[in-house]
């Protein structure tokens, strides 16, 4: 099919835009066609999303479906996809629908909020489609808006400071980044992605105002995108951001910044930093695993000193990222098949869990965990559900939280076994949080009287969760969904990384 990812690209926009000029009132009638049509777009976006994988040729390392036009002074408007980045666009297409689905009890501005979450879909995908480099950091950092917007709004008491400390940390981390794409088209002539993977920026060690910067201009580059993929993530000590977004963040944003938009960061370094920047990466990967390190085992610490549910989950999403980026800049098949493996379990585990939480919090309105305890007296599917996520996040053998984390410690300890020792506490402190916050929510007895009467989960919320558990019991089971179709081209990407590295080395 002929633009077929523009198709998948747009989509949730054009019902935006229906949305926006068709739409009248704040009635109950009016509020719930725009969540039908909200949910209808982003189901007929998942649906054209897989002729996407059906047609798609993991053997084939280049890209695929590629679509080109000259958009506006000279510059093009191109898209594609290739076994790294189109499981991230399936990724986005398959939560969609469960976070409009999530969303089913809000009644404030109902229709800016599904314009808010259409906006947004289309802006991630961009990301994760475009094939030139003013494209990208136009999605990149147009979808801060919809998610600057979502937390300010509709989230929590101090929503606008979370908002306002979410959009600047991103922003400002992506100056630099744009400072480094206008240098790249000096050098390059270009500003095609593709072109950009081939090219070799200089990479001869020299000095600036007495410091000696090995790598080159690779090294500066490297560091200049490393600033808003850093953030991103968002990888210690640039991550402060992250819990209070998603704690003033209203369940539906929880998921999708979570499940989706910290996977820009690590798609970031697979797409632009290992192979455009090899030497440079090669310079500053003890850096980057020192760091990812330091993600894991602090942020788990803290997370067992939270009150609050939805920091202790966000503090989680960080430690969980400092997997990604330490399988990343390993540099090898395990790592980095590890690190895609993990975002995407990450996607659906994370997700849910904030799910798990928003389910009670809708009926309770407190994310205290001290507010809490005994809900298997009153709520068995619902203590079943959050177990089964909590093991996952764990790493229980079985669920795909566990595949990602063996592999990308598969990979690390090819690279540097001091690492390797270090980030594999993670796991220990991982199941000493999960279970003290799955233990005092759920067990012991239904002492407070605020719960007496509580309610298990309704038939919709049981919906929801459904898809989540297949696909985590999936790609824990048979990882080779996944790693058949991105293995052919992370080895590609490692080869190239380790040619640049090794004719380097001989020089």
């Amino acid at each position: 099919m002929n633009n077929l990812l523009s198709l998948i690209t747009f989509l949730p926009a054009v019902a935006a835009v229906v949305l926006a000029l068709f739409l009248r009132g704040n009635d109950a009638a009016a509020q719930r066609n725009a969540k039908w049509l909200a949910l209808i777009a982003t189901t007929a976006t998942l649906l054209v999303s897989l002729i996407l994988l059906k047609d798609f040729d993991p053997a084939n390392t280049g890209m695929q479906f590629v679509e080109e036009a000259t958009w506006i002074a000279g510059l093009k408007y191109k898209l594609g996809v290739d076994g790294i980045s189109v499981l991230f666009v399936l990724l986005t297409t398959f939560l969609m629908p469960i976070t409009i689905l999530s969303c089913w009890g809000v009644t404030d501005r109902v229709k800016d909020y599904m314009i808010a979450f259409l906006l947004l879909e289309t802006l991630m995908l961009g990301v994760f489609m475009a094939l030139d480099l003013v494209l990208f950091y136009l999605f990149f950092e147009a979808g801060l808006i919809p998610m600057f917007l979502i937390i300010g709004i509709w989230g929590g008491q101090n929503r606008i400071y979370a908002a306002f400390k979410f959009f600047l940390y991103t922003f400002l981390g992506s100056v630099l980044m744009l400072v480094a794409m206008i240098a790249m088209y000096m050098a390059a002539g270009t500003t095609d992605i593709p072109t950009l993977m081939t090219f070799e920026f200089a990479s001869e060690t020299f000095s600036v105002l007495g410091i000696t910067v090995v790598g080159g201009l690779q090294t500066l580059l490297f560091l200049a995108f490393f600033a808003s993929f850093a953030v991103k993530m968002p990888m210690w000590p640039v991550h402060t951001w992250l819990p209070d977004a998603h704690v003033q963040a209203p369940t539906g944003g929880s998921v999708v910044l979570a499940a989706i938009m910290l996977k820009m960061g690590g798609y970031g370094f697979l797409r632009f930093s290992l192979p455009m920047f090899p030497v440079g990466s090669h310079v500053m990967t003890d850096l980057v695993l020192w760091m990812s390190v330091i993600a894991i085992v602090y942020t788990s610490l803290v997370a067992l000193a939270q009150s609050d549910m939805k920091k202790l989950i966000a503090y989680s999403s960080v430690a969980h990222m400092g997997y990604v980026t330490m399988g990343i800049f390993a540099a090898n098949q395990q790592g980095i098949d590890g690190a895609i493996f993990q975002m995407l379990s990450h996607g659906f585990i994370s997700g849910a869990l904030f799910l798990c939480v928003g389910v009670i919090y809708d009926r309770m309105h407190t994310r205290e965990i001290e507010a809490y305890g005994g809900l298997v007296n009153r709520m068995p599917a619902y203590a079943l559900v959050f177990m089964f996520f909590t093991m996952a996040n764990v790493g229980l053998p079985g669920t795909s939280g566990f595949v990602g984390e063996f592999l990308t410690l598969m990979g690390i300890f090819q690279v540097n076994t001091w690492v390797a020792a270090v980030a594999t506490s993670g796991v220990i402190l991982s199941a000493a949080y999960a279970l003290w916050l799955y233990r005092r929510v759920v067990f012991g007895a239904l002492v407070k009287e605020s719960l007496a009467t509580i309610q298990d989960m309704s038939r919709r919320e049981r919906a929801i969760f459904a898809p989540l558990i297949v696909m985590t019991l999936l790609l824990g089971v048979y990882p080779a969904v996944v790693t058949d179709i991105i293995g052919p081209s992370v080895t590609a990407l490692v080869d190239q990384y380790q040619t640049a590295v090794a004719a380097v080395a001989v020089n």
